[in-house]
């Protein structure tokens, strides 16, 4: 399967709109129970690429959207700015066929670029696929959330991942630059 990475665009809400959908209504990476409709998705798109977070589409060699990611605050909090929580999700027929891990490092590699020093995965039902993508793209395992959700019937519990970008912890981050800027006070 070839796969293209490239930004996302407007264009593209209808088929992330249905994406999600999909994954909201059959799956357990997302904890809403009612899928948004293509307003709501088009809201979210404005808010996190207006902070200049990376929004990634993975498309085949049709144009025809695979799947998608970005990255976006992982809390709200000003000393949280260095840190981000990663979001990946794939059309069904691209699930297990290396577009996930394709946009996974994409998004490693751009929010390095922006500044950012974490990357968390916030993993929802523990999915053991996404656990493996994460953990094959250098995250380790840094907590076990126990019946955090109720869906399709059953408790899921939550794995939180973390992954150092760029200099980690190691240096001082610049207060004056993205994503030091994020904060206004």
């Amino acid at each position: 399967m070839t796969v293209n990475l490239r930004d996302i665009s407007t264009s593209d809400l209808d088929a992330i709109t249905a994406i999600y959908r999909e994954s909201v209504l059959s799956g357990v990476a997302s904890y809403e129970i009612a899928p948004p409709e293509r307003q709501e998705m088009a809201t979210r798109l404005s808010a996190i690429i207006g902070q200049g977070y990376p929004y990634i589409a993975a498309v085949d060699e049709n144009g025809e959207l695979l799947g998608y990611a970005y990255a976006s605050a992982f809390r709200t909090r000003p000393a949280y700015r260095w840190m981000v929580e990663d979001s990946i999700y794939l059309a069904p027929a691209a699930r297990g066929k290396g577009v996930g891990k394709a946009l996974l490092a994409e998004l490693i590699s751009r929010c390095t670029a922006l500044g950012f020093r974490q990357m968390v995965a916030v993993i929802g039902g523990a999915h053991p696929a996404s656990i493996a993508l994460h953990r094959s793209s250098g995250f380790e395992e840094t907590g076990l959330l126990k019946g955090t959700g109720y869906k399709h019937g059953r408790w899921l519990d939550t794995m939180l991942m973390q992954r150092v970008l760029g200099e980690g912890k190691d240096t001082d981050p610049d207060l004056s630059a993205y994503p030091g800027s994020l904060y206004k006070g």
